[in-house]
């Protein structure tokens, strides 16, 4: 038996995914972090095994095949910037952890991808920690961000995220909501790809490192978009053309 605790306003396509595979779930009048309080609490009392964010090894284990791969498919080299929009912050660890241990088996050298912490500027504990250089992020209040994904206003794994970002040399950064939209819409326009707004932040992100000059054009960066935007809400279409009546093709 699985339980599942989001927050109320959580995408309706995730909500009904999870409950059509098997589990129930419960809206939660908070956030993710709440939402975790209920599971710590529900582990004591009602003995549940605790799958949230870094509470069991399974997620972050998992979450390295993203490492692994990607240095697979360069050929066994990395890229010189991973921007990852980062909420909970298991992909960035897990990647870290992968490319240490890429290179203790010899699969990759001493060199390290420059780790990019993506959150909104609603929710951005962890830019907040990086630029005071402390080790921990206090919970970030009013947490708001059309990027639900990254909505995390406290992060249990906040210190390996710093140390990951640290570490590399990386750096993190908070995008406004409304370039987040615009990020989305313009690679969906320009290249095809519809992204979900955790990705689109990415791209944001990377954006505005280029023109502040912490990314140059001659840099191989990777964006990671960790959904489909078919699983958040698209703007409706309201156009019709009734096929009975006479067509102006030139107004169309």
């Amino acid at each position: 038996k699985t339980t599942i605790f989001c927050p109320a306003d959580t995408p309706e396509v995730n909500v009904s995914e999870i409950e059509l595979q098997g589990a129930t779930v419960y809206r939660v009048n908070g956030l993710i972090d709440d939402c975790g309080r209920i599971v710590g609490e529900g582990k004591a009392r009602a003995g549940w095994f605790d799958t949230s964010t870094l509470k069991e090894p399974y997620r972050i284990e998992g979450k390295k095949t993203m490492g692994l791969e990607l240095a697979e498919q360069l050929g066994w080299e990395v890229p010189d910037l991973i921007f990852y929009p980062t909420g909970g912050g298991t992909g960035l660890i897990g990647m870290w952890k992968a490319f240490a241990e890429l290179e203790a088996i010899g699969f990759i050298g001493s060199e390290r991808p420059r780790m990019v912490a993506v959150q909104a500027s609603g929710c951005a504990p962890m830019v907040r920690a990086f630029e005071a250089g402390t080790e921990h992020a206090p919970r970030w209040e009013d947490a708001h961000t059309i990027a639900s994904g990254i909505r995390v206003p406290q992060a249990i794994g906040d210190f390996l995220i710093l140390r990951a970002v640290r570490e590399s040399k990386g750096f993190a950064i908070a995008v406004p909501d409304e370039k987040i939209s615009a990020a989305l819409n313009e690679v969906a326009r320009e290249e095809g790809l519809l992204l979900c707004p955790e990705g689109a932040a990415t791209y944001a992100a990377y954006r505005q490192s280029l023109a502040d000059g912490r990314v140059t054009k001659n840099d191989r960066v990777m964006l990671f978009n960790c959904a489909t935007g078919l699983k958040y809400p698209l703007p409706p279409v309201t156009r019709t053309l009734d096929r009975h009546q006479p067509i102006d093709y030139a107004k169309l």
